[in-house]
């Protein structure tokens, strides 16, 4: 493998773009995941408020949660335009870390 990546300007500018787009979605994802935790209508039964409990659990508060999930995609993608949009070399020097982290989110899918 060459000690240096070359990347072309404008392929540099479209990749930086479309990380962009992503996070916006994964910004107006994370509003809506902020709004996961309010739970309301199941009732005053003791085996309701467990499963409000554990819907809770599962919408944030936990590094599994899915706000947890959501802000680790944001900070992984997040560091990746910024490693694009400085040059070829912070990407080399970022990659791997950047696919260590997409383990570590989703340690059900093999890369």
């Amino acid at each position: 493998m060459p000690d240096f990546v070359r990347l072309e300007p404008d392929v540099v500018d479209e990749i930086v773009r479309i990380c962009n787009v992503m996070l916006a979605e994964l910004r107006s994802t994370r509003r809506t995941a902020d709004g996961l935790s309010a739970t309301h209508g199941f009732g005053d039964f003791d085996s309701a408020q467990q499963l409000a409990a554990g819907y809770r659990r599962k919408a944030a508060g936990t590094p599994e949660s899915a706000k947890e999930r959501v802000e680790q995609f944001i900070e992984a993608l997040t560091q990746l335009r910024d490693a694009f949009a400085t040059g070829g070399q912070a990407f080399l020097d970022t990659e791997f870390d950047w696919a260590r982290q997409l383990d570590v989110i989703d340690p059900d899918n093999p890369s």
